[in-house]
């Protein structure tokens, strides 16, 4: 009996400890058995005793909340096809759902909601009682009028009906119930960022074909000869038979056939191009060239200046000299200049470039010579036609558009043996053939004449010096031979012609005599470098020499008139009219085609004059420096025909051109409404002109004869 109450009473304490009197055995080693103390944070709040419970309870502790989810990742990583490498994704979806509850809302017209309606015992809703927006229903308007106590459970019924229709958007009206207030779709609307989507696209593989073929030296044959058939077809096509020099052009020039990438389809299209690129480039020298007129003319009547305009140069060209310029008559753009070298130990090729105002960057026509050309002339009526003259003595006629000459003399058809300093074409001869002529150092003015694709030559007059004559080897006497530099035609009468020479003189010729001068004048001590005959007045002509002197001279009546019969030395005028010295070698003069008392001349030290003798006999009217590098020598100038403007060469191969103010180009006032002068009664007002002004400077000695 004891010991089972001893058991007993240790059941009962057992149970009341919470031992399940489950014997656990030997637990020693494992970890895991034992029981697991509570470790206490350093920061935990210790409340000891009431008092301090209270103020700690009573502290504020600042908690900031953020629309961030803290549990949204931030290290999201993907791969940028676009920019072949890992980057982390900057937009993270923040959102959070606590709650979501699926509702079932049905529009009041559907068939579900007519039957939930009729299962309830609802009326129907009718059009009067929809609402105004979207046909939705309303509070006031699903609750017909009534009066009593059927108007209230009418109301009562469109109060249901409210829960199972859509509420309407927007502001409610007076007696309405307001909208919900936690609808916030009226008052400003939030934009949502898409994220950035890679987009790709790839193309069709271009076709591929497989080719493969033997190479073997029949095959190779065989090429070249269809290639050699079909340049004989094409050298069939392209020639004409009957013409010897054409037979002998076609056996040298190897015709290739067209292919697809030839520059001469699109030749016409590039050239209208680069003219729109250059305007636009040069466009305020264009603006000046057609605009500008000096203001300061107004205030200054005996002076003008120039304006520099375009520069002309060629790579090539660049070692060369200015020789000659000459101005198209057909294309008041165009104009043609002629290198070469004055020094004669430096002789070596030349060219014969052809400008445009429209293009100043490139030439138009490019031609490159053996030799250097000392001259040209562009032919009156045939502007294509240019005659040419070379320092090897030989002469030459071009067409623009073609590289080689047309024609070019050798020694055995007449060439010079000294450099061609001048070259003038003249009218067709009684069987319409062209001819020009030629003057050259050693004393021979040639006519040029082309026949039958020929070039014939026939010599006008040798320059003799009467007055000096040297001996010969076996005691002969030697008549001496000048040498010609420059030559002129008369504007009216063309046979009638001046020529200066290296020793000073000037020759007045005529092509009815070639054994003797009709006169002949001491008109400078060195070099005559160019002769003109005035545009207007049949008998002036000007001269300038490397002795600095530019003269003004008058041929007697008797002369430009060929009264043959008693041909003296008195018929012209010995001394000059007019005589300037501009204090340096005088290399070109010119008339000015506008006015018959204007002129211009270039010097050596870079300078430009030009006078006007209706306004100053004595002094220039401008003296401007044209050359931008010191010691360059100006060569050549010409007038354009049209415009007022002048170009100028220069011994580094340069062409400027300039502008003249409106002082320097004084016409006479035309009225308004006037019909254009004509030009015969505008050739007497200049004659007038520069008779009136002869007439105070001639002797009275030459008025009687």
């Amino acid at each position: 009996m004891l010991l089972q109450e001893a058991l007993a009473r240790r059941r009962a304490t057992r149970i009341r400890d919470g031992d399940d009197m489950t014997d656990m055995g030997d637990t020693e080693g494992e970890d895991w058995m034992h029981t697991k103390t509570l470790v206490k944070p350093d920061d935990q709040l210790d409340l000891s005793d009431q008092a301090s419970i209270i103020s700690q309870l009573k502290e504020e502790f600042t908690r900031i909340l953020t629309a961030n989810n803290p549990h949204a990742p931030q290290n999201i990583v993907r791969y940028s096809f676009k920019e072949r490498q890992y980057k982390q994704t900057s937009h993270v979806d923040q959102l959070a759902i606590h709650f979501t509850l699926d509702g079932n809302m049905l529009h009041k017209d559907s068939d579900e909601a007519k039957r939930q309606r009729a299962r309830l015992g609802l009326p129907e809703v009718t059009q009067e009682a929809a609402g105004s927006e979207g046909g939705e229903t309303t509070p006031a308007a699903a609750a017909a009028p009534a009066e009593g106590e059927e108007g209230k459970e009418e109301g009562k019924e469109g109060e249901q009906t409210e829960e199972t229709t859509t509420p309407a958007p927007g502001g409610a009206e007076a007696g309405k119930k307001l909208t919900n207030q936690f609808n916030f779709s009226e008052r400003a609307s939030q934009t949502y960022n898409n994220p950035y989507r890679e987009r790709g696209t790839a193309t069709e593989p271009p076709p591929r074909a497989t080719f493969s073929a033997n190479v073997t030296q029949w095959e190779i044959f065989d090429a070249y000869q269809e290639d050699f058939e079909k340049q004989e077809k094409s050298k069939e096509k392209k020639t004409i038979p009957g013409r010897k020099e054409e037979e002998k052009t076609r056996k040298k020039l190897t015709i290739t056939e067209t292919q697809g990438d030839d520059v001469s389809r699109i030749s016409k299209a590039a050239k209208i191009i680069e003219r729109m690129v250059n305007q636009n480039t040069y466009d305020d020298i264009a603006q000046d060239f057609k605009y500008w007129e000096d203001p300061s003319d107004e205030y200054r009547e005996n002076e003008g200046t120039m304006l520099p305009l375009w520069k002309f140069s060629f790579e090539k060209a660049k070692k060369l000299a200015v020789t000659s310029l000459c101005w198209n008559p057909r294309y008041k753009d165009l104009f043609a200049a002629s290198f070469g070298s004055y020094d004669f130990m430096k002789q070596g090729n030349g060219m014969i470039l052809f400008y445009t105002l429209k293009n100043p960057s490139f030439p138009e026509y490019v031609y490159e010579t053996d030799s250097g050309v000392m001259c040209l002339d562009v032919h009156k009526e045939n502007s294509y036609l240019v005659a040419v003259g070379f320092y090897d003595g030989s002469v030459g006629v071009y067409s623009i558009g073609k590289k080689e000459p047309l024609h070019r003399c050798t020694a055995k058809n007449g060439k010079h043996t000294d450099p061609v300093w001048q070259v003038r074409w003249q009218k067709d001869d009684l069987e319409n053939n062209h001819n020009f002529y030629s003057v050259s150092s050693d004393g021979r003015i040639v006519n040029w004449t082309i026949l039958k694709n020929e070039l014939t030559y026939e010599d006008v007059i040798t320059l003799h010096m009467p007055d000096s004559s040297g001996e010969g080897p076996d005691g002969t006497k030697v008549s001496t031979i000048g040498c010609g530099t420059a030559f002129d035609f008369h504007k009216k009468n063309d046979y009638l012609f001046l020529v200066g020479t290296e020793e000073g003189k000037i020759n007045t010729c005529s092509k009815a005599y070639s054994s003797q001068f009709l006169d002949s004048v001491d008109a400078h001590n060195m070099a005559v470098y160019k002769v003109r005959w005035n545009p207007f007045h049949p008998r002036i002509y000007i001269t300038c020499s490397a002795d600095w002197q530019v003269k003004i001279w008058e041929v007697s009546s008797q002369t430009t008139a060929d009264k043959t019969e008693g041909i003296s030395n008195e018929s012209q005028t010995k001394k000059p009219l007019f005589t300037f010295d501009l204090n340096n070698s005088v290399g070109d003069v010119a008339w000015a085609p506008y006015s018959s008392t204007v002129f211009a001349a270039v010097t050596a030290d870079g300078k430009i004059f030009m006078y006007d003798l209706s306004i100053n006999k004595y002094e220039p009217l401008c003296e401007q420096m044209i050359a931008q590098k010191k010691k360059t020598k100006l060569t050549h100038l010409e007038f354009n025909p049209f415009d007022p403007i002048i170009i100028i060469g220069d011994d580094r191969g340069n062409v400027t051109s300039v502008k003249i103010s409106p002082n320097l180009r004084k016409m006479p006032k035309e009225k308004k409404g006037a019909p254009p002068p004509d030009p015969a009664v505008k050739e007497a007002n200049e004659i007038a002109k520069l008779e009136k002004l002869l007439a105070m400077v001639r002797e009275p000695s030459d008025d009687k004869k």
